[in-house]
């Protein structure tokens, strides 16, 4: 007979199940990741903020996605490396922890979404419209669409999570890594059926505008590109919308993979799995491939990783003449 805890302001996270030979493996491995993550994303959104001369609609727009990653995962991992080394019933977090996780779970995996929306439209006016992106991207409009991605993300989330909140709670066990919709209104015995409406509404529209707009801003790319014999067109409209392409992609599996699973609870090991995927793989992908097609951030990218190997072997041999 199930337990029923009315109200708990106390949650406790059913976490990732590691077995005790495997722990710091699976910590060093996760921690690695989350420092490879921070450093490759705040390398990029710093090269691209501070140097005027990626002050362009492209480079602006595209910094969205590092800062999206970087706030996305540190809400993420450094609460899951904690919990790897406490035992299950010590993995407890405040009510309003859980809220406030769940809100920023949401918006990473929704602005993600948006902001990929903006760089197709971006995409679209550089290449089908070259002789008027002067006077459309302007950077009047870069912070109309940024702030667009930003704010469209809030609204639906703010309404997905102000559903959830309004629920009594019977339960207290988070059968997830962390907090989100989904497991915060499956502690709740009352109806959900506004909140599944809701969230199958957001779904599909969010799904829908985005593939959608990438198949209409992709189509009249191809037609252009087509109908075009300029090779210096073609060829730039290929290299800049592979490396789109192949983030949404990832992103969208990511994505979809992590949906489907919350419909099967009998694979709760798979669903999170999915989950840490979705938020590593995109975060660590993004500034790899976006940094290897602009030959202007390769390069002052590696000039950042040089500078900073370098104080790092300066340190190390600062260290060693101190002992």
């Amino acid at each position: 007979m199930e337990n029923y805890t009315y109200n708990s302001f106390t949650l406790q996270l059913e976490g990732l199940n590691v077995h005790k030979d495997y722990v710091y493996l699976v910590f060093i491995s996760l921690l690695l990741a989350y420092i490879f993550i921070i450093v490759l994303n705040v390398g990029i959104a710093a090269l691209i903020l501070f140097n005027t001369n990626l002050h362009q609609p492209m480079y602006l727009l595209f910094c969205n996605l590092p800062i999206n990653d970087i706030l996305g995962n540190s809400i993420l991992l450094p609460r899951l490396l904690m919990d790897i080394l406490l035992p299950p019933s010590e993995r407890r977090i405040t009510y309003y922890e859980c809220v406030v996780q769940a809100f920023t779970t949401h918006m990473f995996g929704t602005t993600t979404h948006t902001v990929l929306i903006i760089m197709a439209f971006y995409r679209y006016v550089a290449i089908c419209n070259p002789l008027r992106y002067s006077t459309i991207m302007t950077k009047r409009m870069v912070v109309k669409l940024t702030a667009s991605a930003w704010g469209v993300a809030f609204f639906l989330v703010a309404i997905l999570l102000g559903l959830t909140i309004r629920l009594n709670r019977c339960r207290a066990m988070i059968m997830n890594l962390f907090c989100d919709n989904a497991s915060l209104f499956k502690l709740s015995c009352e109806s959900m059926l506004i909140n599944n409406i809701y969230g199958l509404t957001f779904t599909v529209l969010l799904f829908s505008s985005s593939i959608g707009s990438i198949v209409v801003t992709y189509s009249k790319i191809t037609i252009v590109c087509l109908t075009s014999n300029n090779k210096s067109l073609n060829s730039k409209a290929l290299k800049t919308c592979s490396t789109h392409l192949v983030v949404y992609l990832i992103m969208i599996f990511c994505g979809f993979t992590f949906i489907l699973m919350h419909r099967f609870p009998q694979y709760s090991d798979y669903r999170k799995l999915t989950a840490i995927l979705f938020h590593v793989v995109p975060g660590s992908l993004n500034p790899i491939i976006y940094g290897v097609q602009s030959a202007e951030i390769s390069k002052l990218f590696w000039v950042f990783i040089n500078v900073n190997v370098c104080l790092l072997l300066l340190l190390l041999l600062d260290l060693n003449w101190a002992k």
